[in-house]
């Protein structure tokens, strides 16, 4: 019998699931407690704590999805039990009495047992209580993860530590996604999950099942600018723990793909700086200077010159240059893209009918810098810039390296490494 066929002892509609659902509305949980430790008739009681079964209500308004067809026999029901409850809300007394009365650690109705519940809450004084009560420290869920790839959040690092000191697997791959935990801690920016995972013999270079190894899978991230940071720190970490710069999925995508992708331009250094590749192409024939054009394009804001500028200075090869208007067009609203980009060239001719791709409220609000780039149009480039491409040439992609070496001010290394000054000469 599936758990969806079950029947559970406390139904949606009794008169304890309503109070229940009240309790835990109101997070009240003194009467969460009391109603799962003395109320519930045994402790391995199945209770369905909701059921948007629709065909149990035949006026029920049905959304345009089931009309058109796409979930006629779906429905979600939830089912879980007083230990399952007690867990996810981290009561530990609870879990312990519960447990003391023979509740099972592994029953599950509703497709994730306790653990897995202590697991996704950070609970670890829950998680420690079930695994000493025999709780399996590897049991999967309905989705087939395992309760060390539900350690998602900087707080449920004690629960992976008990998981692993209990003989949790440290390379089981779950999901649909077949990944390992360090994937999971990865993807999170859990450098300390990370850590702890590395030590217990976690492969540095596993894949998943789109051929991810984990460094892929951090790179690949968005998020706000304090999540970069942490995945930053995680990947400075496993290229340590001899992570493979160039790793590529199964689109032949590597990190440094995914990082410029996301205008991660710190990544983007890092992994530079550990042999990555500038000039590798994807699948679809896209190089990560490609990935970083359509991020500037995307989000301006996101000082995405300083990727390009990052990628130029390792090496990576140029637009090509009949590309170049469509690179302009895309890329208007961020100028010192333009402007980096440009420079890595010695001589573009620069056509006055380029000025036709620009947006006119674009033009004005960058209007010192689109002047002084269409007035190269019946102007050969400077010397000095011209020195500079010449400079660039012969340190090749060692650029980034060589530059400061050199006894010149910072000022004239700063120029030789493209960087923006808002105007070209």
């Amino acid at each position: 019998m599936s758990n969806s066929d079950r029947l559970p002892d406390y139904p949606v509609n009794s008169d304890l699931v309503k109070r229940l659902k009240c309790a835990l509305d109101a997070k009240d949980e003194e009467t969460v407690s009391h109603l799962i430790c003395a109320e519930v008739r045994h402790v391995d009681a199945v209770i369905e704590l909701a059921n948007d079964d629709w065909m149990k209500d035949p006026s029920a308004q049905l959304p345009t999805s089931v009309l058109v067809g796409l979930w006629t026999l779906e429905y979600k029901r939830e089912l879980t039990t007083p230990l399952c409850i007690a867990a996810a809300r981290g009561h530990t007394t609870c879990v312990q009495h519960l447990l003391s009365r023979g509740a099972d650690p592994d029953a599950s109705p509703g497709g994730r047992g306790a653990l897995h519940e202590a697991c996704l809450g950070g609970h670890t004084a829950c998680a420690q209580l079930l695994l000493q009560h025999g709780a399996d420290p590897d049991l999967l869920s309905a989705e087939g993860l395992a309760p060390l790839h539900l350690c998602r959040t900087a707080a449920s690092l004690g629960c992976a530590r008990a998981l692993l000191e209990h003989g949790a697997w440290v390379h089981r791959v779950g999901g649909a996604a077949r990944d390992t935990p360090l994937h999971v801690a990865a993807r999170r920016g859990l450098d300390e999950h990370a850590r702890l995972y590395l030590g217990r013999g976690a492969r540095v270079d596993a894949r998943n099942g789109r051929g991810e190894t984990a460094l892929s899978a951090a790179s690949g991230e968005p998020g706000r600018p304090e999540e970069r940071a942490r995945r930053l720190h995680l990947c400075a970490l496993l290229l340590r723990r001899g992570a493979a710069a160039d790793a590529r999925d199964e689109d032949e995508r590597s990190p440094l793909h995914k990082a410029c992708g996301h205008a991660r331009a710190g990544l983007a250094r890092l992994l530079l700086r550990h042999g990555a590749d500038p000039g590798a192409l994807d699948y679809g024939g896209a190089s990560p200077l490609a990935r970083a054009l359509q991020a500037a394009a995307c989000a301006p804001e996101a000082a995405p010159q300083r990727t390009v500028q990052a990628l130029l200075n390792h090496g990576s090869p140029t637009v090509w240059p009949d590309a170049f208007p469509k690179v302009l067009k895309t890329c208007a609203p961020a100028p010192t893209v333009i402007e980096t980009l440009f420079n890595s060239y010695p001589q573009l001719r620069v056509s006055e009918s380029w000025r036709e791709v620009i947006p006119e409220e674009v033009f004005q609000m960058h209007q010192a810098f689109y002047q002084s780039f269409f007035a190269l149009a019946h102007t050969p480039r400077c010397l000095q810039h011209l020195c500079r491409c010449a400079i660039r040439k012969l340190f090749g992609k060692k650029c980034f390296h060589l530059v400061p070496l050199l006894p010149l001010p910072e000022s004239l290394q700063n120029y030789l490494l493209l960087e923006p000054e808002g105007v070209l000469h």
